[in-house]
Formats: C-alpha cells, sequence, structure tokens
C-alpha cells in the first residue's frame, strides 16, 4: 500500500520468529471523549503487540475516518516511537481521512519492562469543535462523532518477509455539545503554548547518486521535536560570494518550503546550504552545511561574470588600439601636410 513495500526493503530489519497466528492491535487512546463547543481533544493513535507471542511490527500504513461532524486541525509525531516515514501524517479534509505510513527499524515489540509510560504512541490526532449554533453542522445536545481505522489500514511484521499482521483495530466515540461548557478545554493550544524548546540540532548530508535526481546533487536532512512535533522544514542557498544579493537573517530571505531528499538548485555548490527546521509552537533550529571547496564547480554566475569582465577588457584593449591607430594616423598626416609645405 502507497509505497510501504518499498519502504520495508529500505528498514533495517531483524529477523524474528515467524507466527501464524499473532494478533497487533491498533488503537484510538481515549477510548470515549466529549467535547464541547469551542473545545478541542488530543487522541493518541497508539499500537500493542502480541509480547507473549515475541511479536515485532515494523511499519504501519494507516487510514484513519473521521465523521464530518468533527473538525481536524493538526496531526503530530512528537514521541512517536516511529522514527522513518513513507508518508508524513496527511489530513484530507474533503474526504474525511487521516493517512500515514512509517515504521521502525528492528521492530516494535511491545512496552520496556518496568517501563510505567504508554511509550506506544504512532501519531497524535488533535479535533477541535468550532463555536456551532444549534443545529448548524448536525451538532446538537446529543451529537456524537466517530474517529476509526478504515479496513485498508494494514501492520507489517519484522519478519524479513514483510507479512502482513493479523490486525484488531478499535476507535472512539466522542460526544458532542452544541452548549460551551464553563471553560474552554483546549490542550493543545495549551501544549503549543508552553513549548519554547526548539527542534533537536541535526546536521545535513550532502548526497550524489545515479538514481536520485538524475545525478544532480541533493540534500537529506530530518530532526525530531519531542514538545509539538516539526510543523515543516525551510531551506535557504546563500551564494558564498554575491555582488547585490541578499544578506542571511534578512526578513526578505528567500526561504524555501521543502522537505527531504531535496535537490539543489546550486548544482556548482557555491553556495552556504541553510535548513530550518519549525516545530508547530514556532520555535526554530538552523543547521547549515558549506561544501568543501574541492567540490565546487564554476556556477553560471561566475561564468557569466567572467564573461563580462572578458567582454570590458576586451572593448578596452580595441579601444586603446583604436585610439593608438588614430593617432599614428593623424601623426602621419600631419607629416605629410608638413613636408607638402616646406617643399613649397
Amino acid at each position: 500500500m502507497r509505497k510501504i513495500s518499498l519502504f520495508l526493503g529500505v528498514l533495517f530489519i531483524s529477523y524474528a520468529a515467524a507466527h501464524s497466528a499473532l494478533a497487533a492491535s491498533l488503537y484510538i487512546d481515549p477510548a470515549t471523549g466529549s467535547m464541547a463547543r469551542g473545545d478541542s481533544i488530543t487522541l493518541s493513535v497508539r499500537l500493542d503487540t502480541n509480547e507473549a507471542a515475541q511479536e515485532c511490527v515494523n511499519a504501519v500504513d494507516g487510514v484513519i475516518r473521521y465523521s464530518d461532524n468533527l473538525t481536524p486541525v493538526d496531526v503530530t509525531v512528537a514521541d512517536s516511537i516511529f522514527s522513518m516515514w513513507v508518508e508524513q501524517p496527511k489530513i484530507d479534509k474533503e474526504n474525511h481521512t487521516i493517512t500515514f505510513a512509517g515504521g521502525i527499524p528492528n521492530g516494535y515489540c511491545g512496552r520496556i519492562q518496568g517501563d510505567p509510560r504508554l511509550t506506544n504512541t504512532i501519531v497524535k490526532l488533535i479535533f477541535r469543535l468550532p463555536g456551532f449554533s444549534v443545529g448548524n453542522g448536525g451538532i446538537t445536545a446529543s451529537s456524537s462523532g466517530t474517529v476509526e481505522f478504515a479496513p485498508e489500514t494494514t501492520a507489517y511484521l519484522n519478519d524479513g518477509q514483510g507479512t502482513k499482521a493479523e490486525l484488531s483495530t478499535y476507535g472512539t466515540t466522542i460526544t458532542l455539545s452544541d452548549k460551551p461548557g464553563p471553560e474552554i478545554h483546549d490542550e493543545w493550544q495549551a501544549e503549543i503554548d508552553a513549548d519554547n524548546i526548539p527542534p533537536e540540532q541535526f546536521s545535513i548530508d550532502l548526497q550524489q547518486n545515479k538514481t536520485t535526481f538524475d545525478g544532480k546533487h541533493f540534500i537529506v536532512f530530518n530532526t525530531t521535536d519531542k514538545q509539538t512535533g516539526i510543523d515543516e522544514y525551510q531551506v535557504m542557498e546563500e551564494p558564498v560570494s554575491r555582488l547585490f544579493a541578499f544578506t542571511w537573517g534578512r526578513a526578505d530571505a528567500p526561504w524555501i518550503t521543502a522537505r527531504s531528499p531535496y535537490q539543489l538548485k546550486d548544482q556548482s555548490l557555491n553556495s552556504i546550504i541553510r535548513v530550518k527546521a519549525i516545530d508547530k509552537a514556532g520555535n526554530e533550529y538552523v543547521a547549515t552545511l558549506i561544501p568543501d571547496k574541492s567540490m565546487r564547480g564554476v556556477s553560471t554566475r561566475d561564468m557569466i561574470l567572467a564573461g563580462g569582465i572578458l567582454l570590458v577588457a576586451l572593448l578596452f584593449v580595441a579601444l586603446v588600439l583604436m585610439s593608438v591607430h588614430i593617432y599614428r594616423k593623424r601623426k602621419r598626416s600631419k607629416k605629410a601636410n608638413s613636408d607638402v609645405t616646406s617643399n613649397t
């Protein structure tokens, strides 16, 4: 499903014993909830495995459906047990679905013994109930919304063969009220307001191979944010030497929203490469890469500049030669006139 088979081939898989009847489960926590007008709720998508049977799951291809009286506002992978993503969680409001595809090298085999925390979160879903009036959008005092897994949701065993796990799924039901509560409950906004920690530090990896971007230079980057999660990445290529270019740090510096891997625009590598990771609270971390001088080629800009300098030099030489020619011609003409005058 959606590239997951290719993804399984990339993971460094540890081969676990095969079992014919294993029962992994995906569930949404909490199983029930309630929202009044203006509230939001955070739902965790969690993975359990059959620890008694030593079951390990290394990838999940998820499709979540939600009822049309719920409004998803965000998805975060902060604190996710998955470290690799084929498809980052994506909200499709038109089809009322949230999709994702990711995994973990060596597989997830269950909670570590002695750890009291629920360290089995894959993604977190945030829904909000806008301030509807009575009857608007089908919201009444007795309405309920649902969030559940679609049948095509699939988990894969860590058996080296990409075997589909026998999977049980459990959704959630949320009671919706058109009446506002005594106060607005917005856990997600509270988390964002409390997050003043930037994303984890990371480095930029410069690569080039024949099978990616037609052999052109590209960069690979990734980091995590344990509080609210990464919102987006931005890339900037700042020329190492420039005449009338911007200065890095200006408000109008040309940051480009991007994702890894990213094909560089300056294939001559005559640019300082910066990648900015921004979390959902707006905190930033900027990684910088300066390509080694031995890797740099001649840029188009340098070629144009060199060509311009050469053209100016040629024009100057031509002007000097023309001036000399005119001077000599005038000198010969003056001498000829002088000879004619002396002869007469």
